[in-house]
């Protein structure tokens, strides 16, 4: 823990009900949406600027998620227009509804890299898995039985979630300054769970708008993908915890995609560094005998994997594996079946 680091404290323990929105701060109000998944919520934030609302990420393009961005348009948001969203990072729960906004007359602001991820996945819909993403599930050891039945399937796509990317956004950069709430906001870029993934940090008062990248109590996933297979999300997560550690302070409230609002993010950088470090620990003392990155989950999460949390299990063990492999810890040659044996140096 950082020298006179306090404990991560929740000043404010009860989120709002879908579709309601509580004052986090002065100018900053808190909704949450219902996602249909494991984490089943996302926050969103809306900022006001006096003649319209910044909205900070929008939620998925379903069902529940338009009911609760609608009865709060008609409540706590009634009174003047979404001018502007700004979305932290292009996963499908908070991009999810950004066409529907830029269709009202919204802005979109956001990194380069969100931006066209967004647009690019939320156009490449298909029926059956690519020989690409074949490739990287038979590479990870999924095995045969699975990996047959997936190929027979329709796959995810952004499209089943996300309303369409609009043509068209304002770019924003590590460094640049925004203007919302009555404040001046500093961008800071993180990467790992997404690239380019965008934070604000005000320059007027102890607030940090954290998205995914500074989350309370869980880690977001950091994969490695079809779309980047060779990718080490876990080196650039810990580069970019690092990175933030000079900007962090015990009393800034931040405000994040998932869970509660909360203080102590000096602490929660250190937890975030150490809790993949540990992982990397456990991972190197598995491979010291040679393992498909689908053998590694006991290893790296200390459970039987199953169901839905299978797909992120195996992205994440890629992810952890490739950074071993960056680091010139590990090794990998191919197995009998095709898939990557790896082991550590």
């Amino acid at each position: 823990m950082p020298d006179g680091a306090e404990a991560i404290r929740f000043p404010l323990t009860e989120p709002p009900e879908p579709g309601a929105a509580v004052e986090v701060a002065e100018g900053i109000l808190w909704a949450r949406l219902p996602l249909p998944m494991a984490i089943d919520h996302v926050n969103i934030f809306a900022l006001d600027d006096g003649d319209g609302w910044t909205l900070i990420d929008t939620g998925l393009a379903v069902g529940r998620c338009r009911a609760a961005v609608s009865k709060l348009l008609d409540g706590a948001l009634s009174t003047k227009p979404v001018t502007r969203v700004i979305l932290t990072h292009h996963h499908p729960d908070h991009v999810g509804l950004v066409g529907d906004f830029v269709s009202r007359g919204a802005e979109l602001w956001t990194t380069r890299t969100a931006y066209l991820m967004a647009r690019m996945l939320v156009l490449d819909e298909q029926e059956r898995p690519s020989a690409e993403m074949l490739a990287f599930w038979r590479d990870a050891g999924m095995p045969p039985e699975m990996l047959a039945q997936r190929e027979a399937e329709r796959p995810f796509n952004f499209a089943d979630c996300v309303a369409p990317v609009p043509l068209g956004f304002t770019r924003l950069r590590s460094g640049d300054a925004v203007r919302a709430a009555g404040r001046t906001w500093d961008v800071r870029i993180g990467h790992g769970h997404a690239p380019e993934h965008l934070t604000l940090w005000s320059r007027d008062d102890a607030i940090v708008i954290g998205g995914d990248q500074l989350l309370p109590s869980i880690s977001p996933n950091l994969g490695a993908y079809a779309t980047e297979p060779g990718a080490d999300p876990v080196g650039e997560w810990i580069d970019s915890c690092r990175s933030f550690v000079p900007y962090a302070t015990d009393d800034q409230l931040v405000l994040p995609g998932h869970k509660l609002p909360y203080r102590g993010l000096p602490t929660r950088l250190v937890q975030m560094i150490d809790n993949h470090a540990m992982a990397l620990d456990r991972l190197r003392a598995a491979l010291s005998e040679p393992k498909r990155a689908t053998e590694c989950f006991q290893s790296l999460f200390g459970r039987v994997i199953a169901g839905d949390a299978y797909g992120l299990a195996l992205v994440e063990a890629v992810g952890h594996l490739n950074h071993l492999l960056a680091r010139g810890e590990a090794v990998r040659e191919r197995g009998e079946d095709g898939a990557w044996l790896w082991r550590r140096t």
